[in-house]
């Protein structure tokens, strides 16, 4: 029996480049986030990016993004540390759907900390010029918290 030829290995190769593409924007998001370094993570989206955050805000595009998450993520910089965990991704070309879980640990006044909340994104990912963005991000929250609803 012979092996997988060129084109074969290149397809294969190709599939997990994307794959790890697409998890290390997922550790980016939460990253950027934790830091307060908002532009870097609007960029994380196309242009036409969408971001639905439920009572927390809905934005197209980056800017707007930015400024739902500046608003949303005040108290928090510093103080909170998102863990990414489980992605499910599925790619079909130049567009791919996942689903992955979050964590927010949260460090209180006092000092202590300990889960804030914990959900999961719903999002369509494209990849334009060569990299890979959100087109949509849709956050869902599991575990109650002061959102009513379980979607953030």
């Amino acid at each position: 029996m012979a092996g997988p030829n060129g084109d074969e290995l290149g397809a294969r190769l190709r599939r997990l480049e994307d794959l790890e593409e697409i998890r290390q924007l997922f550790v980016d998001y939460g990253h950027h986030l934790d830091r307060g370094d908002l532009d870097a993570y609007a960029a994380l989206f196309t242009d036409d990016g969408e971001l639905l955050l439920g009572p927390l805000g809905r934005a197209r595009g980056p800017a707007e993004i930015r400024d739902v998450m500046a608003r949303a993520t005040r108290a928090s910089v510093g103080n909170s540390w998102h863990l990414i965990t489980n992605p499910i991704i599925e790619l079909d070309g130049e567009q791919a759907t996942a689903e992955v879980m979050w964590t927010v640990i949260f460090r209180e006044e006092d000092g202590s900390a300990g889960v804030r909340m914990m959900g999961r994104h719903r999002d369509v990912l494209v990849r334009r010029d060569g990299r890979w963005r959100f087109l949509r991000r849709e956050g869902l929250i599991d575990v109650p918290s002061q959102y009513p609803g379980g979607r953030t």
